[in-house]
């Protein structure tokens, strides 16, 4: 290769290098830009149930093993006990398998009445003798989807989960696929199905946080979601095995007003019910305009020892049947705790001056003002008082001009019992232009007090010194050789 050919090809490998490390400096300036101002950790309240004679709150007695509740209508997470871990979700399975099936329809709610499915015995074979809950519907019979919808999220009916796995797909495997597809697209990370009605453990896991996740998106996307599974009871059309159409009920009692369990403000959504998971349940609830989601599993399955005596000493009350629904009660008491306690209150106000940070060479102002970049507002108990909340600010040191009105110069974090509750950038509300005579002044003056200039000083001083000596020696030299 010859030298200017060498040349040319370094150049170009030059200017190639120069235009990616330029994209890469932009991207990541764009994304530095992204950037919020505020940022609002998670934070785990401690539901209580009133108080004792001390005054001092006593804690909400929970019988779910794993809890998880968020507000919906600001993302925040309420309560997270175990909501990571990776736990059998029994029939809440069949929440996916809805969604697949509204994705699939885009939520139209008349083509899922206009659309007919049936199965043969490979839908059904699976669950003989297992006391699978079912909507009764038979082997060959068409129903609509919108009607295998209902009796999935209605009854739990594990027919119509496979009715509608084998539709959709070519067979449950491949539904399942689609199952987890879905889950990894909406960030379910410790999620994974193997069947699609959750009667199987095997391979068939969830947590708290990812099934609420999952809800979010169905009560958030689908309309015809909302509406079914609100329902108390539904009648199923009329088909040729059911010639009077077929009557279905709720398993979540929460919406039955003739039972112990009914909590007027709910609104669903599923439950579940496995030896392996114990009690599950997803439901959400409405109050004067706050909305919340709860997520629960592993609830008793079996009546406690304590309740058995209830139950005998009250035949009529809700421990004196055979079965106590705990993980309805969880979530009635956890929305009575949420709707009675937690309020939307003010912790910051973003035009409210914080303090001061010292500028150097600023032109005839020597300080900037700092204010809030933004408030911040969040659920709080109303026992709790927000002057319990800490408000600790850190500014920037050695902040030189120019300043510009909204340069973060510093941050606040508001603390409560060592756990952060946001973080919250402080800016400058002042302009301070910069002093050209002050910074050479003091470019100047750190000069001569910097260790350099010592150094460069002591050098000079012993050169000096070694000229004088060497200097004086000569002229010695001189002076004797005259002699």
């Amino acid at each position: 290769m010859s030298k200017a050919l060498y040349i040319q090809c370094e150049r170009k490998l030059s200017m190639k290098l120069k235009r990616k490390i330029s994209r890469i400096l932009s991207m990541t300036l764009a994304i530095m830009m992204l950037v919020p101002a505020m940022c609002a950790d998670a934070f785990n309240f401690t539901p209580t149930s009133g108080y004792d004679d001390d005054g001092k709150a006593i804690p909400l007695e929970l019988y779910s093993e794993a809890v998880y509740m968020v507000n919906l209508d600001s993302g925040e997470a309420i309560v997270d006990i175990n909501g990571e871990d990776e736990r059998v979700p029994a029939s809440l399975t069949k929440i996916m398998t809805a969604v697949v099936l509204l994705d699939k329809f885009k939520g139209d709610e008349q083509k899922l009445k206009d659309t007919y499915y049936s199965a043969g015995s490979e839908a059904f074979d699976e669950l003989y003798d297992t006391g699978a809950s079912t909507a009764d519907i038979q082997p060959g019979e068409e129903v609509s989807c919108y009607d295998l919808l209902a009796a999935l999220l209605i009854p739990s009916s594990c027919e119509a989960a496979n009715i509608i796995a084998l539709n959709v797909s070519d067979s449950i495997t491949g539904f399942t696929d689609l199952m987890n597809e879905k889950a990894e697209k909406l960030g379910m990370e410790n999620t994974h199905f193997s069947n699609a009605h959750g009667l199987w453990a095997q391979q068939n896991y969830s947590s708290c946080k990812d099934m609420a996740t999952l809800c979010e998106y169905a009560i958030s996307k689908y309309q015809v979601f909302r509406d079914i599974v609100c329902l108390p009871s539904y009648h199923m059309a009329s088909t040729s095995y059911h010639s009077d159409g077929t009557d279905i009920y709720n398993t979540n009692l929460m919406l039955d007003s003739m039972t112990d369990y009914y909590y007027s403000y709910a609104k669903g959504i599923k439950t579940g019910t496995l030896d392996s998971a114990g009690r599950c349940l997803a439901s959400y609830a409405e109050y004067e305009g706050t909305t919340y989601l709860i997520v629960t599993m592993g609830a008793p399955m079996d009546k406690l020892e304590e309740d058995v005596k209830k139950g005998e000493e009250d035949p009529d009350s809700i421990y004196g049947g055979d079965n106590v629904y705990y993980n309805l009660l969880d979530h009635i008491s956890l929305y009575k705790w949420a709707f009675s306690s937690l309020v939307a209150t003010d912790f910051v106000d973003k035009n409210s001056e914080v303090r001061d940070v010292k500028v150097s060479y600023g032109d005839g102002i020597d300080y900037a003002n700092l204010k809030p970049a933004n408030g911040f507002t969040r659920l709080w108990p109303v026992d709790i008082s927000v002057n319990d909340v800490e408000k600790k600010i850190t500014v920037y040191d050695n902040v030189v001009a120019p300043v510009e009105v909204g340069d973060v110069l510093g941050k606040m974090e508001l603390v409560y019992k060592g756990e952060v509750l946001a973080t919250i950038d402080l800016v400058s509300t002042t302009k301070v232009e910069r002093s050209q005579v002050k910074a050479k002044v003091k470019i100047a003056k750190s000069y001569f007090e910097s260790s350099v200039f010592k150094i460069t000083l002591t050098i000079l001083i012993a050169l000096i010194v070694i000229y004088s000596v060497i200097h004086i020696a000569k002229i010695q030299k001189k002076i004797h050789e005259i002699k």
